[in-house]
């Protein structure tokens, strides 16, 4: 039986959120569901080190994540907040700040199109941030992470800010990228024909009380 990418038992953050027995399963596309505020982009945070548990267990293929340094794991786990951060300068620019912070050489431009591309991001590279909507930001935002090919990868909502047709084009994208370079992906969704359509694992989480 194949270890679990993530287990969680018995893990509370703060005092309201408990996560007990929780599985994420490696080689396929995991989805985290529940109702709004069971805590689902708290479990995100959770699995790379961006906010710590009171108490509790929580592995990372079989070792406690505390055990792993901090930044080599949310280099080695990346995850995609809803909050998006990007520098005031153009698109391309930023993707050369994101590489250079992890001291990491620039890959060709051919490279950062395709990607851009596969994350429907329909504007030039050369285009400012500042100019871009809060989905395009979004989407030039997960390009960034999704081309730095992490280990694993965590998207709280890649959708919210696409009508569904773009939606299902984007995760689509997504997954096969991911699937073709062995990158694990866990994804925080509301979205349910996006889940029935590319779950291969589904995290129910529930809220207490």
């Amino acid at each position: 039986m194949t270890q679990p990418l993530f287990q969680a038992n018995n893990l509370i953050y703060k005092s309201n959120l408990t996560y007990n027995d929780v599985k994420i399963k490696q080689g396929m596309i995991n989805f985290i569901v529940g109702d709004s505020g069971c805590g689902k982009s708290t479990f995100l945070k959770l699995l790379n080190q961006s906010i710590n548990p009171v108490s509790g267990e929580l592995l990372y293929k079989g070792i406690p994540v505390d055990a792993y340094d901090p930044i080599d794991l949310r280099r080695e786990v990346s995850l995609v907040s809803q909050e998006v951060f990007l520098f005031d300068e153009s698109i391309i620019d930023n993707f050369k700040k994101f590489y250079s912070l992890r001291q990491k050489p620039m890959p060709p431009n051919e490279y950062i199109s395709l990607i851009t591309d596969l994350c429907c991001v329909n504007v030039p590279l050369d285009q400012h941030t500042s100019t871009l909507s809060a989905g395009e930001r979004q989407r030039v935002y997960i390009s960034i992470f999704l081309s730095l090919c992490p280990s694993v990868i965590l998207l709280d909502e890649p959708t919210s800010a696409l009508d569904e047709k773009n939606s299902h084009k984007l995760m689509k994208n997504i997954t096969g990228f991911c699937k073709a370079r062995n990158i694990d992906v866990v994804i925080v969704s509301h979205n349910k024909s996006i889940v029935e359509e590319f779950c291969e694992n589904k995290i129910e989480i529930f809220k207490e009380g």
